[in-house]
């Protein structure tokens, strides 16, 4: 279970942002784009530009 302050918070606009310590032991990168991502993949939109 993600810990608030460990694994994720809260932004100023009240969306869960995780941290880049949490991605990590998750292991793998989404391919979502995250804010902390700490793999610096990218993220192809659906217009086939990065993010």
């Amino acid at each position: 279970m993600p810990r608030e302050g460990e694994d994720f918070y809260f932004d100023e606009n009240g969306l869960m942002v995780f941290t880049a310590l949490y991605l990590l032991k998750r292991g793998y990168c989404c391919g979502n784009g995250c804010r902390n991502c700490p793999y610096k993949t990218g993220r192809i939109d659906d217009a086939g530009g990065e993010d």
